[in-house]
């Protein structure tokens, strides 16, 4: 892989998280945005490294309330962002195959997301919701519908079809089964050992043996006080052993203030650690560091198809651990509970998105709405029409991905045998997305 190359896609990675205000080498996910990882060794870019870039990301980018936009002007005087962008879609012709559709894929959500920031800055026409929906899923979007999950749960609480008296029994089940966030690192060492052992047992057996001793979830767990967001996981990858193999490290910043039952917090860990995403990125960085994978590997992203997968594979991963495929196979009532509620917020970020930017509903009809239709927290309800459903980029392009990617998942998971299906989920067949997965189990 040339330096060339590792330059273009990381000047137009890190160029596009930097004029959104994302610092890729911030530890917390706080400062983080479009680039969720940087564990390659390389040099950071230019689009990094030039001196212009530091005071956009100090004020936020196109993210900030009142953009700065001589900073960013100024930046983009040094860095030439569609320049890469192009770059890259030359790379991925040149490369053909399911790696080339891998990055023309990428380079067109790039696109989407430079468009999106442009519109901000009032230099550029209001970029289509449907065109943000089709770089970052692959589809077209689509409102979610809650039903058949909320009649789950209503049976699973013996209550009535009256959703009053639903949303009523769900908050009472929260209630009652409350995680402490004083004790959430204790209890978060615990679930992942339990999760860890989960995988060892029905999924790791049907992955390639050198993928066996990679560290599936060397994570700590972070409370944070009045974050936007519910969590973040933040994939380091930086550290590395004496012998120069990674050590594979992540950590978890939990909101303080996040209401979650204990079964809501088993599909948490699941979907963030083990089997989800700390041990996705990890199988990752271990398939770039044994140079089986390019170094497009390295530099995982947000809102994109990447991303939509690798949500996917996250809501899937509880499903995963305990060998099963459907939820009503889970051993546990309240487990089966959690899973479902975990299931239907999804659902409703995909709703949020779709009433918000499909159409044009206000905030408080969007809360009423998750929160009636989709059983969610007050506090989530609030957060998911609001700072996240609003938000420019990821209200049109990251919200949807939760709910295509574990549909996709699931379906797939339904129709291979796990033994062909779990290689070429987890990257050790090549780098694949939620549009090349398929094409690739075919191969």
């Amino acid at each position: 892989m040339s330096g060339q190359y590792e330059e273009l896609i990381g000047n137009a990675i890190l160029g596009i998280d930097t004029i959104w205000g994302g610092d890729v080498m911030c530890a917390s996910g706080t400062g983080r945005f479009i680039a969720d990882s940087w564990f390659s060794d390389a040099p950071l870019p230019r689009a990094y490294t030039v001196a212009e870039a530091a005071r956009v990301r100090e004020s936020g980018g196109v993210s900030a309330k009142a953009p700065d936009a001589s900073a960013i002007d100024a930046y983009l005087a040094q860095v030439d962002i569609p320049g890469a962008i192009a770059g890259m879609k030359s790379a991925a012709a040149g490369f053909g195959g399911l790696r080339g559709e891998y990055l023309a894929g990428l380079a067109e959500c790039f696109e989407a997301m430079w468009d999106l920031a442009m519109e901000i800055l009032g230099k550029g026409a209001a970029v289509p919701y449907e065109r943000c929906v089709r770089a970052s899923c692959g589809q077209a979007p689509e409102p979610s519908d809650p039903v058949r999950k909320r009649e789950r749960v209503a049976e699973l609480l013996g209550c009535g079809g009256d959703r009053d008296a639903l949303l009523a029994a769900v908050d009472g089940w929260r209630k009652q089964q409350r995680v402490s966030m004083a004790s959430v690192r204790l209890l978060g060492a615990a679930v992942i050992g339990h999760f860890d052992a989960l995988t060892a047992r029905h999924v790791l057996p049907y992955l390639p043996a050198e993928l066996h001793a990679v560290p599936r979830a060397n994570i700590q767990f972070l409370p944070i006080l009045e974050a936007w967001f519910s969590g973040s996981m933040n994939y380091l990858g930086r550290a590395r052993r004496p012998g120069g193999e990674p050590e594979y490290e992540a950590s978890y910043e939990i909101n303080a203030s996040l209401e979650i039952s204990l079964p809501e917090f088993l599909q948490l860990v699941s979907h963030e650690v083990v089997p989800g995403h700390v041990t996705t990125f990890a199988y990752l960085q271990n398939l770039y560091w044994r140079k089986l994978v390019g170094f497009e590997a390295s530099v995982l992203t947000m809102n994109t198809r990447a991303a939509a997968l690798f949500e996917g594979i996250a809501n899937n991963a509880i499903l995963m651990a305990y060998g099963v495929t459907e939820v009503e196979e889970l051993p546990d009532t309240d487990l089966q509970i959690g899973v479902l509620l975990a299931l239907l917020q999804d659902d409703a970020k995909n709703q949020s998105s779709y009433l918000t930017w499909g159409e044009g509903a206000p905030q408080a009809e969007v809360a009423a709405t998750l929160r009636h239709d989709f059983l969610v927290s007050l506090e989530r309800a609030d957060k998911l029409s609001g700072a996240w459903g609003r938000h420019p980029l990821l209200g049109r392009m990251y919200l949807p991905a939760y709910r295509a990617g574990t549909r996709k998942v699931a379906a797939l998971r339904r129709a291979h045998k796990p033994e062909v299906f779990l290689p070429v989920l987890y990257g050790a067949c090549g780098l694949v997305d939620i549009t090349t997965i398929e094409k690739m189990l075919v191969v």
